[in-house]
């Protein structure tokens, strides 16, 4: 099984990236909002108790999201490895992830973290913002606020699983495809070894 996480601040095109990746390598996609919005959907226990702490405005608590992601791993057994996005944001949460994984005999192979300057993310999420509807897209000072709190909160995570080597900067400006063949170059590294 080949897990990675891609990781990137806002705006530097994990979501475009992830599809191709998903479809090259036939990962599951585990993205936490979705599994949030899939779990409340079918109003598992998990869900609800996801549901009680946003219904109040709560950040929903790590064991949740860890609860929510071993049964994904548990119901897509068959796959031939997970794509990671949007989690672990956190050191802690990583650690968690790291001891889930392990507990299923797995762990995460590489972590692909998208570089890109601070001005082009903010050209690229101003950009969408035209057309996505996503009020955090919209004005600059909110998009620098994202990245700063990204940088101060999720970017330690990096730091995590730099110290056992799993992390590999790709240059996330450029074309979609010579960006995509970059993270697939590393990707065949790690599959060959």
């Amino acid at each position: 099984m080949f897990n990675l996480i891609l990781f990137g601040p806002p705006g530097s095109g994990k979501g475009t990236q992830s599809e191709r990746l998903v479809d090259k390598y036939r990962l599951k996609h585990l993205s936490t909002g979705e599994l949030l919005r899939s779990e409340i959907s079918q109003l598992t226990a998990l869900g609800l108790e996801a549901k009680n702490f946003m219904d109040k405005g709560q950040l929903v608590p790590d064991h949740v999201v860890i609860g929510m992601i071993s049964t994904a791993l548990d119901a897509n057994r068959e796959s031939s490895g997970f794509l990671f996005d949007g989690f672990p944001r956190t050191e802690v949460q990583a650690e968690a992830l790291d001891k889930l994984l392990q507990e299923k005999n797995t762990s995460i192979r590489v972590v692909l973290a998208l570089k890109v300057s601070e001005e082009e993310l903010i050209k690229r999420l101003l950009n969408r913002g035209l057309t996505s509807g996503r009020v955090d897209d919209v004005t600059e000072t909110v998009i620098r606020e994202r990245i700063a709190e990204y940088h101060r909160k999720t970017s330690p995570v990096a730091d995590y699983y730099d110290r056992s080597g799993k992390v590999v900067y790709v240059e996330g400006e450029g074309s979609v495809d010579h960006i995509f063949d970059q993270l697939c170059e590393e990707i065949d590294k790690r599959i060959a070894e």
